[in-house]
């Protein structure tokens, strides 16, 4: 269920840090929280910003006024994507052709009239510069874009890599876990950045709260190690991996809602696959 937070409202714009506002998606469900964020990132100075994650195709004219009308008439000077998933991408034509702003992406699947992002190339634009860093795992086109002089600590638009609220799915298997443990290093490496996700609230302190993601990733693997451990060998060796992840699947979620079931058995194989490759 959406908030009824005035401030997580569909039509209000959510001042999130010095540099950053956004402006929420009216899709709320259980993967997506109160729904996509779509930030506009630039100096207050600025004449114009960059939109990054235009959200949903549903919606999306709506949506699109609302963005409008949060910029106070300032031009969409590039619209940037933080991965393939269509509560991010769904409105990416839209936007497009409504600003005349190229967009770029991990993936040139989503770049229009623009190149497909490089890792940890500078962005300059809007007044401010962006850093966009690879961050695989959720899927294997994330990134997450740094904003260093956004306040004392800097600041990061993480996508769905790391929520406001709850952990993210790992979608295997484009995304892996071995990818996504190596990501929270670097989004750890930021240290004390103000997280700006996808879904939910802003939150303080990337380095603690990729510190809490990773320590219940490992907690995870624990689990799947123990339950495996519980099989008889022989069924376990002849059970193929989505066979193990439905086994698995009430003994390591005990309180498995069935809407997030096909989000469970996503991140068990990612889990699987992870510890196969580690033997």
């Amino acid at each position: 269920m959406a908030s009824t937070d005035p401030s997580s409202s569909p039509s209000a714009a959510r001042a999130d840090s010095h540099l950053t506002s956004s402006v929420l998606a009216d899709n709320p469900s259980g993967m997506t929280l109160e729904g996509t964020n779509t930030y506009l990132v630039g100096d207050p100075g600025a004449e114009s910003v960059v939109v990054v994650d235009p959200g949903p195709a549903e919606g999306a004219e709506q949506h699109l006024e609302n963005v409008l009308a949060a910029t106070g008439g300032r031009r969409i000077e590039l619209i940037l994507v933080t991965h393939r998933h269509g509560d991010h991408t769904g409105a990416v034509d839209l936007f497009a052709s409504r600003t005349g702003a190229p967009v770029r992406g991990g993936s040139p699947d989503w770049c229009r009239s623009g190149a497909p992002l490089v890792p940890g190339e500078r962005i300059p634009a809007a007044g401010v510069v962006l850093t966009a860093w690879h961050t695989p795992g959720h899927t294997s086109d994330s990134f997450s874009f740094a904003l260093p002089d956004d306040g004392a600590a800097g600041s990061v638009l993480t996508g769905d890599t790391v929520l406001g609220r709850g952990t993210t799915v790992i979608d295997h298997p484009d995304g892996t876990l071995a990818d996504y443990l190596v990501s929270l290093e670097t989004l750890i490496s930021l240290g004390d950045a103000t997280v700006l996700p996808a879904h939910g609230p802003v939150l303080p302190s990337i380095a603690q709260v990729g510190a809490m993601y990773r320590e219940h990733r490992h907690q995870r693997l624990e689990q799947v190690r123990a339950a495996l451990a519980g099989l008889d060998p022989v069924e376990r060796e002849a059970a193929s991996e989505a066979e193990l992840a439905q086994r698995l699947a009430g003994t390591v979620y005990p309180e498995i809602e069935e809407r997030l079931r096909p989000a469970v058995l996503m991140s068990l194989g990612a889990q699987l696959a992870y510890l196969a490759d580690k033997g």
